[in-house]
């Protein structure tokens, strides 16, 4: 079992009371039987998760609905687990739903995640998605500085010089200063 897929079981242990369903859809390797979880009716939240990672670590797109979901949850553990997976799965659909997802202005308080995703893909539209959610965050009075540092952090990681403009003008926020300059100097 691999790091990733031990974390989600810890985390989805109580949740699923240990149960008998929980021990098979952690050991099982019928792809055919995870899927049939993420189309049944009534299963539980832990069910699908389960089944939606390791479909998606898998490589099998079957997954894909169900992983976007779940990383636009309201759980952090959850959004982290479905990153993972979406980066496994290497589906061109990805990178236009956490950019998606990154830049819905309703959903802002849970898009730390895919904007972290949008780094990792190193897709066509994670450094527009990225300047899109910085821009929102610079303005005065947003408190969503983490978010807006996890954009900076990840324009300064895909170096692109269309972040230029961006991070010029987050270096001026006292919290994102350093990662603003750092990143600055990785793309010039």
């Amino acid at each position: 079992m691999d790091e990733e897929l031990r974390s989600l079981a810890q985390r989805l242990r109580g949740e699923s009371g240990g149960s008998v369903a929980y021990e098979r859809l952690l050991v099982t390797e019928d792809r055919e039987e995870l899927a049939g979880v993420l189309t049944e009716h009534e299963r539980p939240l832990w069910a699908r998760e389960i089944a939606a990672f390791r479909l998606g670590c898998a490589g099998d797109r079957r997954a894909f609905e169900a992983l976007v979901l779940l990383l636009n949850h309201r759980d952090p553990g959850r959004c982290v687990s479905a990153a993972h997976a979406l980066s496994r799965l290497a589906d061109p659909r990805t990178s236009r739903a956490a950019a998606a997802l990154a830049t819905n202005e309703l959903r802002v308080a849970y898009a730390l995640v895919p904007v972290r995703l949008l780094t990792r893909l190193r897709a066509p539209e994670s450094v527009p998605a990225l300047i899109t959610v910085l821009r929102r965050r610079l303005t005065p009075g947003d408190p969503h500085w983490r978010l807006a540092l996890a954009c900076v952090e990840g324009l300064g990681a895909l170096g692109d010089k269309r972040a230029h403009a961006i991070l010029t003008s987050a270096r001026s926020h006292p919290r994102l200063t350093a990662a603003a300059e750092a990143a600055l100097a990785r793309i010039t």
